[in-house]
């Protein structure tokens, strides 16, 4: 029996002597490729996964940083190696690279444990290939190295930062938007409401004297009615395509065919950026809406605009009553134009948001009593 063994363990044993040595240098090499193909591939799948690979970012860059600090233990343990460092560089770029994607784009509460950890495993990697003097040494090799992890997370931190500006400014500029379309909606639509409200009170002073004047006044109202939701509907389309002063003769045709008072244009060509045109023509739709508003007894409005040294010039006059001066730069005009205590509410934006408009594009608007009226000037650059 025991003859028999020896000729097995002849065998074995050589067998051994072969294996253990190719082991003992396969089984380093092994360790040091599985947490660099493990960093590759989590980053390669955050880069070509888009939305879904960063949602899943934390997790993969965990997992590959837990296997680097397991390998550098283990090496701690059983004593470094040589050879193997560039493999290790290109983890520790790999890890270092995925700390600066988790800045950018993981959620707070996953990003700070999941970088901190693949920022740790990318820092101690020299631990495997080198055996510092002391403790104070090995922390003082692991801290430079780690502050260009640190560095790239800062670059990944600053590119945070700006896609939330770039979202805030979105929200802001949808705010503005949604503050410009109330006031498109008042300068437009309360033009016609005004001259409802006006037919009203003309039917309520002659109704009982003569109640075929009432009857044509609710005519009046109706129709007055009828256009307000036509401008209601247009004016949803003339925030896509910003009214032009070429609008200017139907407007005036509207306010003289309602029985207000007789408006008569002077408009000069005058090229206007679309947007300068646009608030010029609120200023002539203010103004009217305000004469029928506040100066009932008004007979005639001059219109006139033209250019004059780079600067677009609206000017609007009444024959009404006039009152105290009010001049406004920014918020500072009153909401009404002309004189009277009647329907002297203000609107909800009126002249004074139309000033801040015109102040915010540089220009100047301006509401004073005239001789036997009021004014209103707009001064609008056509150079911005």
């Amino acid at each position: 029996m025991n003859f028999s063994v020896l000729p097995l363990a002849a065998t074995v044993v050589p067998l051994a002597a072969t294996v253990v040595p190719l082991a003992a240098t396969v089984v380093p090499l092994v360790a040091t490729v599985v947490p660099l193909v493990a960093a590759v591939v989590a980053l390669a799948w955050v880069v070509v996964g888009g939305a879904r690979g960063r949602s899943r970012l934390p997790v993969l860059a965990g997992a590959a940083a837990g296997l680097s600090l397991a390998v550098t233990l283990w090496y701690m343990i059983s004593g470094p190696r040589r050879g193997e460092d560039l493999m290790g560089l290109a983890e520790s770029l790999t890890l270092a690279a995925l700390v600066g994607l988790i800045a950018r784009w993981s959620p707070v509460r996953q990003a700070v444990p999941s970088g901190v950890v693949t920022g740790l495993a990318a820092s101690v990697w020299l631990l495997r290939y080198l055996v510092p003097a002391s403790p104070l040494e090995a922390l003082g090799m692991c801290a430079f190295w780690g502050l260009g992890v640190c560095g790239v997370a800062g670059v990944g931190g600053y590119l945070r930062s700006l896609d939330t500006r770039r979202v805030r400014a979105v929200e802001d500029e949808r705010a503005r938007q949604r503050l410009r379309l109330a006031r498109d909606l008042h300068d437009f639509v309360a033009h016609d409401v005004s001259e409802m409200v006006a037919q009203a009170q003309a039917g309520q002073v002659v109704g009982v004297a003569e109640p075929a004047q009432a009857l044509a006044a609710l005519q009046r109202v109706e129709q007055a009615g009828l256009r307000a939701m036509e401008t209601l509907d247009r004016t949803v389309l003339e925030l896509h395509d910003s009214p032009r002063l070429d609008g200017l003769a139907e407007l005036a045709a509207r306010f003289t065919a309602a029985g207000s008072a007789r408006v008569e244009l002077a408009v000069e060509e005058v090229e206007a950026p679309e947007e300068v045109a646009g608030l010029g023509y609120r200023v002539v739709v203010e103004a009217l809406t305000n004469v029928r508003r506040h100066a009932q007894e008004a007979t005639r409005v001059d219109v006139a605009v033209r250019a004059e040294g780079g600067t677009l010039v609206v000017t609007v006059t009444n024959d009404g009553v006039g009152g105290g001066e009010r001049e406004g730069r920014g918020g500072g005009v009153d909401g009404g134009v002309g004189g009277g205590e009647r329907g002297s509410r203000r609107g909800g934006f009126g002249l004074s948001g139309l000033a801040e408009q015109v102040e915010a594009m540089g220009g100047t608007l301006r509401a004073a009593a005239v001789p036997g009226g009021w004014s209103l000037v707009a001064r609008l650059p056509l150079a911005r």
